[in-house]
């Protein structure tokens, strides 16, 4: 899923200046959270140290985040050399009013009940002596081998689910307060879910996950890495490791912020639940899947107030900064085509083996590609919305007619033109299709008395599981009684012929959901309307983990939070019975200049970056907990 784009570095704006808190003269609409209000006239501490420069580019192969293309339009989720930030309040619209109404943003989200906690954990975590806590954190995870696999087989049964055991001990001794107060529940041995229980019950707790397994690494890779990849080699700037990034970065931020704020005494009024899956890089199925049961078991079907995952980031998107928190996801399908034919000697072949025809079958697949359309109301048209309305150097010609295709077909279609030159931006909006695994014959002389190959779709969010499989049956119609073949297409007979009549079978074509069920598109977090506080509240809390990195007091205007969409799956995909409100969100900078390391050689985690990350989960979780959600 990864997409090469080219950024242009942006002008650090960060200058040595301390910043009063001010409140602000207006509350927000009465149906927000009445935790969206002003903040105390502080002092903030001295600057934090300039940024340290991330090393590496967390890209999900799978298609975790969304897709960022060279209009630089969508970010891709990397850690990435931090590049200054310029800031641009005001711009030229391109001959369009300014738009007000579209991509409305909330202000940077304060604590304020317990304001003189997060303001001292503020000041704590620009220290040196957090810096080296903090390094010694991510680093002693990622020294923990914590590898999934594909082919693992039931916890139980498969030794090579054991190593978790190590990593669990490793959590045990470096979060000695998050094992002594929470309560900790173990998932079909290795899934983890701690309840930090709140002091009302009433209310709905706040979902946090991460997943503590890692990619392999490829044996041959391993003399290629900079620093041996299970080493968590620290060299001054960068985390160095397997998992550093992907998602061990999201893991111990949360349970370093958990236990920063322990240490400090706070005690929260809502519980805060921590699910910890195993196996989400092989799918999540003996992981997430077991835990969405115990999930829902101890508070209910729609039980959590929202949820966070391992998801988008934040990066520079035509002269703006651009948050996008994930609130849908695509979906998958899998699609089996399988031709079987006589068999026989091959010095007697007839004019087309199965192997000849499973090729002309797949040539056909790629031939007859998913109509895409920019769907208003999409999540992608969305992100372009709110890049219009916000970002500076956006091209005025695209602006106008990104900003006019609300109301104008035409002027959508020829956005729609625009941006789908950027073949990364196009397959995020529309289904997809990939042919990964082509297998068949066993022999120099035999005919190939079955051949097969596996489609990968990623299903757009507006349309299904269903019409994807339709349209791959109907493509492969004329070419199933072209060469005789009785069709089959997911357990229905399909009428081939061209003319009616009966004929006779010369083999058998079968298509069929491959390794397990297709996956629907996630359902769409309400980012907008009354529904949309706790959308409201992460923006808040993303804008305020930000500018306190920064020491940039009391500005909203600095990033931008944008929904977006994620072209891959997450665990949530098991929890969609707990929340409407799911957020694919890990607060980890983005660019898409640098090559992908996610999955790959040397992948690094920037401990600035780190840093802001435990931020960012103590400034969520503290908000969270003073709002006035159900």
């Amino acid at each position: 899923m990864s997409s090469a784009v080219a950024l242009i570095a942006f002008v650090d704006n960060r200058s040595q200046y301390s910043a009063l808190r001010t409140t602000p003269s207006e509350a927000m609409a009465a149906n927000e959270t009445t935790r969206i209000l002003s903040v105390p006239t502080k002092l903030l501490p001295a600057p934090v140290s300039t940024q340290s420069q991330s090393r590496c580019s967390a890209t999900r192969a799978i298609g975790l985040l969304a897709a960022v293309g060279a209009l630089g339009l969508l970010v891709n989720r990397v850690c990435w050399h931090d590049v200054p930030v310029t800031h641009l309040h005001t711009f030229d619209h391109g001959g369009t009013e300014a738009p007000t109404n579209i991509c409305p943003q909330v202000p940077e989200l304060i604590p304020q009940r317990k304001f003189d906690i997060w303001e001292s954990l503020g000041a704590t975590y620009d220290t040196d002596i957090f810096k080296a806590k903090a390094v010694h954190w991510l680093a002693g995870a990622v020294q923990v081998p914590t590898e999934s696999y594909d082919s693992l087989g039931p916890v139980g049964t498969d030794p090579r689910w054991n190593k978790f055991y190590a990593f669990h001990a490793y959590l045990q001794k470096a979060f000695p307060l998050v094992h002594a107060e929470l309560k900790l529940t173990k998932v079909n041995t290795h899934g983890l879910i701690f309840v930090w229980n709140g002091s009302n019950e009433g209310l709905k707790p706040l979902l946090l996950a991460a997943h503590q397994d890692v990619v392999p690494v490829e044996p041959t890779t391993v003399d290629k890495w900079t620093h041996p990849p299970f080493s968590g080699h620290f060299d001054g700037t960068y985390v160095w490791g397997r998992g550093s990034c992907d998602d061990k970065s999201g893991l111990i931020g949360i349970m370093s912020a958990i236990e920063t704020l322990l240490a400090t005494g706070y005690e929260p009024t809502r519980t805060v639940v921590l699910a910890f899956g195993f196996d989400e890089e092989s799918g999540g199925t003996y992981g997430a899947q077991t835990l969405a049961i115990e999930l829902e078991a101890m508070f209910g079907q729609n039980g959590y107030a929202m949820i966070v995952d391992e998801g988008g980031g934040y990066g520079e998107q035509y002269g703006r900064i651009l948050a996008m928190p994930g609130i849908a996801e695509k979906g998958s399908v899998n699609v089996r085509i399988e031709v079987s034919t006589p068999g026989g000697h091959s010095s007697l072949p007839p004019p087309h083996t199965s192997i000849g025809i499973l090729a002309e079958l797949l040539v056909k697949i790629e031939a007859n590609p998913f109509k895409v359309h920019l769907a208003r109301d999409s999540p992608p048209y969305r992100t372009i919305q709110c890049l219009a309305a916000h970002a500076p150097n956006m091209p005025d010609n695209l602006r106008r007619d990104i900003m006019a295709s609300a109301h104008s077909d035409k002027a959508l279609r020829a956005a729609e033109d625009a941006l789908f030159t950027n073949p990364a931006f196009k397959n995020l909006v529309g289904t997809t299709q990939a042919i990964d695994i082509i297998q068949g014959g066993v022999k120099v002389n035999a005919l190939p008395e079955q051949a097969w190959a596996v489609v990968n779709h990623r299903i757009s969010t507006e349309s299904s599981v269903a019409e994807t499989e339709a349209h791959d049956t109907d493509v492969l119609k004329s070419l199933a009684s072209r060469f005789s073949l009785a069709y089959t297409a997911f357990g229905t007979d399909v009428d081939s012929s061209n003319h009616g009549d009966a004929i006779l079978a010369y083999g058998n074509l079968t298509l069929s959901e491959a390794f397990e069920s297709g996956l629907e598109p996630a359902p769409t977090t309400p980012f907008e309307g009354d529904d949309a506080t706790p959308y409201r509240i992460l923006s808040g809390s993303i804008k305020s983990a930000f500018n306190r990195h920064r020491n940039i007091g009391g500005d909203n205007d600095m990033i931008v939070v944008s929904p977006g969409i994620m072209s891959g799956n997450t665990d949530t995909k098991f929890y969609w019975n707990l929340t409407p409100h799911i957020f694919r969100y890990g607060h980890i900078r983005t660019i898409g200049s640098l090559p992908p390391n996610i999955h790959t050689v040397d992948e690094a985690m920037s401990i600035d970056n780190f840093l802001e990350i435990i931020r960012f989960f103590t400034t969520l979780i503290m908000n969270v907990d003073e709002s006035a959600l159900p």
